[in-house]
């Protein structure tokens, strides 16, 4: 009996040990990414480096966002001054102060680049849970930059999702997505993402600095930068507005 007890507490032991060398699950890796990056109310300064065949553009921005639903952004440098950006009950609308007109951005031109830039009018307003989008699978671990690294897999839930897969490098000790991978359904790779800079803000880490790559283009990447950055603090519902896209 003695020896059989013994038996089982070794067995015990060695079972919680393979659990801890195995590391987290897939979906509580997918967690601690939203419980990250997904926020209620998010409202910043920014600024877009461009670097596209051998050209430089800086484009400057404000930027206020509620859920997944709300969106307003206003371009503040010289050349895009008075540009503005509404996304409202599902629909992306730009007012461009050229013509004073508002347009509406819908279908395929969601996917158009968003100011010359490598992301998409989609990828540049989208906030809602991978969790919610994505199946995910845990792929293993390797070295990224110098930080270990999980590897996760994810499996679009919807045929309608942008990018039908995703694979994700998520810092085992700060939780940060060092890079991502989007690709087509097809298996062609379509654009990367790498962190530059994440910031510990309140419990939370979040990417202040990351560079997007369209691998669609030739010669070209986008710095985003975000300063004066502040997450979860109320927002008037008026910012969200036509008559504060049009004025």
């Amino acid at each position: 009996m003695k020896r059989t007890i013994q038996t089982i507490i070794m067995l015990a032991a060695l079972t919680a040990s393979a659990a801890a060398q195995s590391g987290p699950s897939a979906a509580e890796l997918l967690a601690r990414v939203d419980g990250n990056e997904f926020y209620s109310t998010i409202v910043y300064k920014g600024r877009m480096i461009i670097e596209y065949q051998g050209k430089r553009f800086v484009k400057k921005m404000a930027f206020w966002g509620k859920g997944n639903d709300d969106t307003f952004v206003e371009f503040v440098n010289p050349e895009d001054r008075g540009t503005k950006y509404l996304k409202k009950g599902g629909r992306l609308y730009v007012y461009s102060p050229d013509s004073e007109q508002v347009m509406l951005i819908s279908g395929h031109l969601l996917k158009e680049s968003m100011m010359g830039s490598d992301m998409s009018y989609e990828d540049s307003i989208e906030n809602e849970k991978l969790s919610a989008r994505y199946v995910p699978t845990l792929s293993g671990s390797e070295p990224l930059n110098g930080r270990a690294a999980w590897v996760l897999d994810l499996a679009a839930k919807a045929k309608t999702e942008s990018y039908p897969r995703r694979r994700l490098w998520i810092d085992k000790e700060t939780g940060d997505v060092l890079r991502y991978e989007l690709y087509a359904l097809s298996g062609a790779r379509l654009k990367e993402y790498n962190l530059i800079r994440a910031e510990t803000i309140g419990e939370r880490r979040f990417p202040v600095e990351s560079e997007m790559r369209d691998l669609l283009r030739r010669d070209s990447r986008t710095v985003f930068i975000m300063d004066s950055l502040e997450l979860d603090a109320p927002i008037d519902d008026s910012v969200f507005s036509m008559r504060n896209l049009e004025r």
